[in-house]
């Protein structure tokens, strides 16, 4: 039990970790805060609680039920360190109300003490399709960037998509040249679809990597198929290994993506699992 309430140990430094909220859809906040202190998580990543996908717009985090809210995850030692938006920054048909969501998860974040959004800059499908305004998306980003910067948050552009080449992503961050704006590597895409080592994507985009997400997956008849952590190929050991090397101290945080596949395992199951593998690795 000890262990369990604890930071976990790894090569001398203190490792958080987190789940996403993706992974339990059906889930209560308050069944979601209660879970991770019982299997000795750090942090709660919000990507939505229960019908609600955009967190703004979650019960628990509006109006007068949000100092409660921000009460318990106090009284329960947890974070929140990042949320998870759907703004698609690279869209110009939309821009107007993206500029709106994006100041709401950004000032709501303030109020959380939560450092970082996510934000998507190409579709949202996790292989790299499709074509991207550049030029659009640095021009977005940097002002984008200025607005969270108000709130004393930064924004997150996710290995995700097009973005799943650190190298592409890399150039778009140094065109960007924002404090305000940085990376999240989400380590299953660079090595699924780009065939990237871990210390590729480390070494290419140190600068800006801020938080990470990890899941993992095998290979299989049209592509892949998502498992359980350590049951694919995804090198998910070498990656925090990699990172802790690199000096990151951010969190590790599981993105089981139960709410897109219902034929997952439970998230009851997969989040133990996950602060099992790792306390193990």
């Amino acid at each position: 039990d000890i262990i369990m309430k604890t930071d976990m140990q790894y090569g001398g430094s203190r490792m958080k970790i987190s789940f996403s909220t993706l992974g339990c859809p059906r889930w209560s906040l308050k069944e979601i805060m209660a879970t991770a202190v019982d299997l000795g998580y750090q942090g709660i990543e919000v990507r939505g609680v229960g019908k609600d996908i955009s967190v703004p717009s979650v019960p628990d985090f509006a109006g007068e039920n949000l100092p409660g809210t921000i009460a318990a995850l106090r009284r329960m030692n947890l974070a929140i360190p990042c949320l998870d938006s759907d703004c698609c920054i690279h869209l110009r048909e939309n821009e107007k109300a993206v500029t709106a969501e994006i100041e709401a998860y950004a000032a709501l974040a303030q109020k959380l003490g939560t450092p970082y959004v996510r934000v998507m800059a190409t579709a949202p499908v996790p292989q790299p399709v499709g074509t991207v305004d550049e030029i659009y998306v640095r021009d977005r980003a940097v002002a984008l960037g200025e607005l969270a910067k108000a709130h004393g948050v930064k924004l997150l552009i996710e290995t995700h998509g097009v973005w799943s080449d650190s190298e592409k992503l890399a150039r778009l961050l140094s065109l960007i040249g924002s404090p305000s704006v940085g990376a999240l590597w989400d380590m299953h895409h660079p090595y699924r679809f780009m065939g990237e080592k871990p210390q590729t994507t480390v070494e290419i985009l140190k600068p800006w990597l801020w938080h990470t997400h990890m899941k993992d997956s095998q290979r299989a008849e049209g592509g892949y198929r998502y498992t359980l952590p350590g049951f694919g190929d995804v090198p998910l050991a070498e990656c925090v290994r990699t990172l802790e090397t690199a000096g990151y101290e951010g969190y590790y945080s599981l993105e089981w993506v139960k709410r897109w596949d219902t034929t997952l395992e439970e998230p009851g199951i997969v989040f133990a699992h996950f602060a099992n593998f790792m306390r193990t690795l």
